[in-house]
């Protein structure tokens, strides 16, 4: 008798090619070409010490004296670019400064916001709460942004132009203080024919720069 053996399976490659893999590519991430938004602000190859307080970092000594003058070491930031006196590339500098606080800043130094709310008429003259920022350029410790009070900046409708013209033709009867509504005044220069003219004088000049207004607290137009 002969007897079959059963035929041996086929190869696992050629019958069934098993579990396959699935593979994904991911691509490079492509490296960052964005500028920082500080870079808006600073110049390139600017002078260090002129460069914005956006554009440098500083190590700030809040125990300095006020109204003293104190040097602050800096850095800039990256990608920041600025040379010294004599042109060379720099990325450490000192800066000169005075010790003082931004809110303390003369008013030159900052930008403030207006108000529209304060146009009333008012004696003494009413003030507003407004938002300062301190000029790019001028350096200072502490918040750059600070609130502040200030006075309403509103005009009654007097031109300096005719109170000043007033005052020196028809100054001696007051016609220049009857215009700015400061009745007493213009009185007592009517009936003392302008203080014998030393006070139409005096008038002339104060209204000339400005320190004599409207009674109201306006401003000239």
């Amino acid at each position: 008798s002969f007897s079959v053996e059963p035929s041996q399976p086929l190869a696992q490659s050629d019958k069934d090619p098993g579990p396959t893999r699935t593979f994904t590519v991911v691509p490079r991430a492509a490296e960052s070409t964005d500028i920082p938004p500080y870079m808006m602000k600073c110049p390139s190859n600017g002078l260090c010490s002129r460069l914005p307080a956006d554009c440098i970092e500083c190590k700030t000594n809040f125990s300095c004296v006020y109204g003293k003058p104190v040097t602050f070491d800096c850095t800039v930031k990256p990608s920041v670019t600025c040379v010294d006196q004599d042109f060379k590339s720099r990325k450490s500098f000192v800066l000169n400064m005075t010790c003082r606080f931004c809110w303390q800043l003369p008013e030159t130094d900052y930008e403030c916001s207006s108000s529209t709310s304060c146009m009333a008429v008012s004696c003494p003259r009413q003030r507003y709460t407004a938002n300062c920022t301190v000029r790019d350029h001028v350096h200072c410790l502490g918040n750059r942004t600070f609130p502040k009070m200030l006075y309403c900046n509103w005009t009654g409708g007097y031109k300096w132009s005719t109170a000043l013209a007033l005052s020196i033709t028809l100054g001696g009867f007051g016609a220049d203080r009857f215009y700015l509504g400061q009745w007493r005044e213009g009185l007592g220069k009517l009936f003392s024919f302008g203080g014998l003219g030393i006070w139409t004088l005096l008038d002339v000049l104060l209204i000339g720069v400005g320190y004599v207004g409207p009674a109201d607290g306006s401003l000239y137009i």
